[in-house]
């Protein structure tokens, strides 16, 4: 697939990016001077020591498992507002921000820009001039090891690098940079930032130009920093997109991107979108450099929204939940890297503030590692205090593994699921009324109102907070029964498993909070009690708790920023409910009109859409979006959560026709299917896993039972 914009790029959102998941460059093109933006993935502010210093600052400051002992005492006793009070001193500083790195100014003679063609199989911008009556053609890609610029019909008069960073030293086309120690995210405007002081790290920034029959440009970068991650790189861009495909419809070798977006043909937004997300995360998560960030691997904001670091209440994992069944296990593993570093990290935050075994991560981290509460004493406990950090972003190294069910993801997936768990069974206590809660615990972002009609956010085991650790705890015991393995930790989780509280349901909803409190949002943006549907899927469609999740998906409503409209659709994936799948994709796919240089606000008064290069944006822009709709879409397509390949369990009315390459299902499968008119021909193929098991197909409900040892062919309908 090729996008196509017919003109260079007059701003930041309308740049192309490409990638290499440690290079990230937004290409501008046009003829005269013109830029390419770039960013090096190890390029964050802070400092090594940093975490272990704000974790002293915060346990000077009285926080500790004592004064934990007193917020749970008030909690349960109902003085929410002394509860609040005691926890403020729990919060540490802020993660660290991932940061704008060079600029590369290429200056040609003055002409006329016939458009940017975007290749996604290929990674590669190929932009067409007419200068002074000759052809030209630039082309902008990222290799294994550089930024590449290759232009053919003409020479430069000018290169350029800059750098939005503190410049140390320059040498014509080498540059050296010195690095932040600490910055803030710029909602917090009454911080100084970046902020530049002593121990500081350092990027070379090095540009190698060639000429000859075509002129050749390279920029390579080191930093200091890369040296806290393995390196370890592999994954090459056009085999891990061919991996998997899927089309819906009628799908052109061209697609022109402004016609898309005031087009009707919602079958060519969805295969364009299922393609451009993986393609983002090819190409900003490989192996050997820090996972995607809020922004993917592109930011030009020298005090970006959220600090582009990782908010791990909903959108990091977001950005991931496409990874295994997409064919992109590689992509996976900076996020495995990154949870390797918490579990460090974690650990020591969790023995020392909370007096617990394991490790910990709450609302932010950042490439380092950041495993403490942020807000700075001030931050709104609905986010700032939120101990299940960990406990969700954990389900991907189980995710890893339940993909590929070999030995060697199941060994890395047990250290992280074992310690996490250690940390929830002493993360629990013993409630009134001899269930085994969460305390302090919140719903993240959300508020409820109390008896005066109060917003609050503090309560005890909240929905989301059961859920994950009931599935840390199953899926710790089911990698201990696959491995064979005997340790004392299984025996306390056996004991806890039965005394954790059952999911609520209150008029005929999934309860949010453990008691029947009322709303202060009813159609808040977060999902977070229906992470048991999805991608946890410990509820399903047709049972009284998947129809209490129906209900409280109905409450939600439709519109909010990319991420919401995504976890929605992957929500009514996962319940079968193919229809409003549709509605939620169009609503998400419009173009957004607004102002793009503002952060909207929260009250859902200007939801975002698509920016003018596919990048979804609340706003400000956020990848997370682009991410969730080919994850969404992939669920539409089949599912493997419930031991059961279900194909098109949830295709919208009138999507009559497609096909699908590729897709990974759990237990070590590849399926490619194709469907015309309600004729459905399944292929399913063994890639790892136990080749004498029973896999049961479901096709437009009937099951057939198979052993695929090598390649099966199924067939069947389902209504279109």
């Amino acid at each position: 697939m090729r996008l196509h914009w017919p003109s260079a790029a007059a701003e930041w959102t309308e740049a192309l990016p490409v990638g290499n998941g440690r290079l990230g460059a937004m290409v501008f093109g046009g003829a005269g001077r013109s830029r390419v933006q770039v960013n090096d993935a190890t390029v964050w502010s802070g400092t090594a020591d940093g975490p272990s210093r704000a974790l002293a600052d915060v346990l000077a400051a009285g926080a500790g498992p004592q004064r934990l002992a007193q917020v749970r005492e008030a909690i349960f006793g109902g003085d929410l507002e002394r509860a609040t009070s005691l926890l403020m001193s729990f919060e540490g500083r802020y993660s660290q921000t991932f940061l704008p790195y060079v600029d590369l100014w290429i200056t040609l003679p003055e002409g006329e820009s016939h458009g940017r063609t975007l290749d996604l199989d290929t990674g590669v911008v190929t932009e067409r001039l007419t200068i002074g009556g000759s052809d030209v053609v630039r082309r902008v890609w990222a290799s294994e090891t550089a930024l590449c610029v290759e232009i053919t019909g003409a020479v430069p008069s000018g290169v350029e690098i800059t750098t939005p960073l503190r410049e140390v030293s320059r040498d014509g086309l080498n540059l050296v940079i010195e690095i932040p120690v600490d910055s803030a995210p710029r909602h917090e405007p009454q911080i100084d930032a970046p902020v530049y002081g002593s121990r500081p790290e350092r990027g070379t920034v090095t540009v190698t130009v060639h000429e000859g029959e075509r002129w050749l440009l390279t920029l390579t970068s080191a930093t200091t920093t890369e040296s806290s991650w393995s390196g370890r790189r592999h994954g090459n861009h056009r085999t891990l997109m061919d991996a998997c495909e899927v089309w819906f419809g009628d799908v052109p070798e061209v697609v022109d991107v402004p016609d898309l977006l005031t087009g009707e043909d919602e079958q060519l937004i969805a295969s364009v979108l299922f393609a451009y997300g993986r393609y983002l995360l090819v190409s900003s998560s490989r192996p050997g450099a820090p996972p995607a960030n809020l922004q993917g691997i592109w930011n030009g904001d020298l005090r970006p929204a959220w600090s582009s670091n990782y908010t791990i209440n909903i959108n990091t994992q977001m950005n991931y939940w496409a990874a295994e069944v997409t064919g992109l296990a590689e992509c996976h593993d900076p996020l495995l890297e990154l949870l390797e570093k918490l579990a460090v990290t974690g650990g020591e935050v969790a023995r020392s503030l909370y007096g617990a075994r394991g490790w910990v991560a709450h609302h932010n981290t950042d490439a380092r590692g950041w495993a403490l509460p942020v807000g700075m004493g001030h931050g709104a406990p609905s986010w700032a205090i939120w101990q299940m950090g960990g406990a969700w972003l954990v389900q991907h190294a189980w995710d890893h593994y339940d993909f590929a069910r070999t030995w060697s993801t199941l060994e890395r997936a047990w250290p992280l699921l074992r310690g996490c768990a250690e940390f929830c069974l002493d993360w629990l206590v013993e409630g009134p009324d001899g269930y085994l809660d969460t305390c302090p615990s919140t719903s993240p972002e959300n508020w409820f109102l109390d008896d005066s009609g109060k917003a609050q956010a503090l309560s005890w085991s909240v929905t989301m907070d059961v859920v994950l650790i009931r599935a840390v705890f199953e899926r710790t015991l089911a990698l201990a029964l696959a491995s064979g393995r005997a340790d004392p930790v299984l025996a306390e989780i056996a004991d806890a498993l039965p005394r954790l509280r059952p999911v609520p349901v209150f008029g005929g909803r999934l309860g949010e909070w453990a008691g029947d409190f009322a709303e202060e949002d009813p159609a808040h943006r977060h999902m977070s009690h229906l992470v048991s549907v999805h991608p946890l899927g410990q509820i399903v469609a047709g049972t009284l708790l998947g129809d209490a999740a129906v209900a409280s998906v109905d409450r939600r409503g439709g519109g909010a920023m990319g991420w919401s409209w995504a976890w929605k659709m992957a929500l009514r994936a996962r319940l079968g409910d193919g229809e409003t799948v549709r509605a939620l994709l169009s609503e998400a796919s419009q173009a957004f009109t607004g102002d793009r240089h503002r952060d909207a606000p929260f009250d859902g008064s200007e939801w975002g859409g698509l920016l003018p290069n596919l990048f979804s944006t609340h706003p400000p822009f956020q990848i997370d979006g682009n991410y969730g709709f080919t994850a969404a879409l992939a669920e539409v397509v089949v599912q493997s959560h419930t031991g059961v390949i279900d194909v098109l369990p949830a295709l919208p009315p009138g999507w009559s026709r497609g096909s699908a390459r590729g897709l990974r299902c759990r237990g070590g499968l590849s399926v490619d299917i194709t469907w015309d008119d309600g004729d459905i021909s399944v292929r399913l193929r063994r890639l790892s896993g136990d080749a004498t098991e029973v896999v049961p197909v479901s096709i437009g409900g009937e099951v057939a039972e198979v052993v695929v040892t090598d390649v099966v062919e199924v067939r069947g309908r389902v209504s279109c």
